[in-house]
């Protein structure tokens, strides 16, 4: 897929969140996410905090956070901005960076993609809104994360089915067959198996429960 093209949904995704972000009242912001720990509000800002980091703010970032790994590292620096931003001010960030094309160093631009798609579900679900990328976003998100599986989580789950999408032409894995839209899909492939709906297949036996 072309970065242009991919650079595209993101931005679409990022307006997304924010026309959801901006729609909630005071405090929905507060409200846990999916991501264990993390509020409405810290979830938002972690989103558009990517194009905030750049090389110059790599070794600060490195340096408060020696020694905790690299999930260590988001979560030290998720509870970071959660402690010192506002809806007001995670607002005026998606205002000023939605459209930036700029990301982490050392990550591709398909990341950032990735975390609008993730990250607005880890959001809305909680919520019990609804919102539906693009069928071709959400398939490139998840080949990302299949990639990255190892510091997702569920890596195993996903060595062990063969996952088909039922809304575009994706299939993926060998073993039990685990069907359902590819949103549901990605959110497996992004270490959120319990929170994925409607799933389908000898392969759906080896999901965890669902989320209360």
């Amino acid at each position: 897929m072309d970065t242009a093209t991919v650079w595209r949904w993101t931005h679409a995704e990022r307006a997304a969140l924010e026309a959801t972000l901006t729609s909630l009242p005071p405090q929905a912001w507060e409200h846990p996410s999916l991501c264990d720990g993390w509020s409405v509000k810290d979830v938002a800002a972690h989103v558009i905090s990517n194009p905030q980091i750049g090389w110059a703010q790599m070794p600060g970032l490195v340096a408060r956070n020696l020694g905790h790994g690299y999930n260590g590292m988001i979560k030290r620096e998720v509870q970071r901005l959660g402690a010192t931003q506002t809806p007001e001010s995670v607002l005026a960030d998606f205002e000023r960076y939605r459209g930036s094309t700029r990301h982490v160093p050392t990550t591709t631009a398909v990341e950032p993609l990735v975390d609008a798609i993730v990250h607005h579900q880890d959001i809305l679900r909680p919520l019990g809104l609804e919102h539906s990328p693009d069928p071709t976003a959400a398939v490139v998100a998840a080949d990302r994360c299949r990639l990255l599986s190892p510091l997702l989580g569920g890596r195993r789950l996903l060595r062990s089915v063969r996952m088909v999408a039922t809304d575009v032409d994706w299939v993926r894995g060998d073993g039990p067959e685990l069907t359902g839209p590819v949103l549901e899909l990605l959110m497996v492939c992004a270490g959120r198996a319990r929170a994925a709906r409607g799933l389908t297949g000898e392969g759906a036996a080896l999901l965890p429960p669902a989320a209360a």
